[in-house]
């Protein structure tokens, strides 16, 4: 009964979940063609949806064998790693889920993600170090909250994201170049914002860009969280096992690309630098509150 009736909450919270991340996304788009129409008028907002929409396109079809290369992730079967296998299987079935493919960064960073543009073609791949620091239920808590990524097709969604978000600071950059070359000067003055205008369009839109990018991956995470333990049947494993990732990466940081760093379980990386302010991970803390508080009902 605590579970139908935990179910059913985690249904109404998704939902409210997905209209924000629709909202936020839509205004991410806006604010690309903002950026496009302010730097070229109507024909450079119009270049600036074609723009994405062709980033989106390339994104969709390529993203999954993009972050699977980059990390050197090996694909393995169940004959080279049984256990693993096995897991995934079993949890893939109870979220009525087709089997992904599973693959094995060899990392000693504890880490895990997913990937693939949709369930039927989806990618779960975990390091060699969190094999090594987390027991067996706590790596079921993992690969139930990669799982629920799937679901909830947050790994398209990330994608989307950023890339869009990729854009409009590529956009400003070179807009920033062209204004050294006095590129602007004369449209700018037609729009009568000047240089502060173009300058403050320039700083502001992909620090924008960067803050709606991290609301939308923390907004998917707590989703995540939630979904995963209802897969693997208790929230326990899985906060643990963040407790004991957070503690993991820190010893042990990957040398991950800050652009592809959503995608993982953890923030990959070593959280020394002011870019860890702007994560697009929610605290730790957090995210063990809210699953402690979830095992008690």
């Amino acid at each position: 009964m605590f579970w139908f009736l935990l179910n059913a909450n985690y249904e109404a919270i998704n939902k409210m979940n997905m209209l924000k991340t629709i909202i936020l996304m839509s205004g991410l788009t806006v604010l690309l063609v903002l950026l496009g129409g302010y730097f070229g008028g109507q024909q450079g907002a119009i270049m600036a949806l074609l723009f994405a929409g062709g980033l989106n396109f390339v994104s969709y079809w390529f993203s999954d064998k993009i972050a699977l290369m980059s990390y050197k992730a090996q694909p393995v079967t169940e004959a080279e790693a049984p256990e693993l296998y096995n897991m995934v299987r079993t949890l893939a079935t109870r979220a009525s889920l087709p089997m992904p493919k599973v693959y094995v960064i060899p990392s000693a960073s504890p880490n895990a993600f997913a990937t693939g543009r949709n369930p039927q073609h989806a990618a779960v791949a975990v390091t060699q170090g969190i094999m090594q620091l987390l027991n067996r239920q706590e790596l079921e808590g993992v690969i139930a909250h990669e799982l629920a990524h799937v679901q909830h097709r947050d790994i398209l969604i990330a994608t989307v994201v950023a890339t869009i978000a990729g854009a409009i600071t590529m956009m400003a950059r070179m807009a920033g170049y062209a204004a050294m070359f006095g590129g602007y000067g004369g449209r700018d003055r037609d729009r009568g914002g000047g240089g502060l205008g173009m300058i403050l369009m320039m700083i502001l839109a992909p620090i924008a860009a960067l803050l709606i990018k991290m609301w939308i991956s923390r907004t998917r995470e707590y989703s995540a969280d939630s979904g995963g333990a209802l897969i693997a049947g208790s929230p326990q494993g899985l906060a643990s096992a963040l407790e004991k990732l957070q503690s993991g990466v820190r010893v042990a940081p990957m040398n991950a690309n800050p652009a592809s760093s959503h995608l993982f379980i953890v923030n990959p990386l070593s959280g020394k630098s002011l870019m860890s302010l702007f994560s697009t991970h929610p605290p730790i803390e957090e995210r063990v509150a809210k699953l402690r508080a979830m095992g008690r009902g």
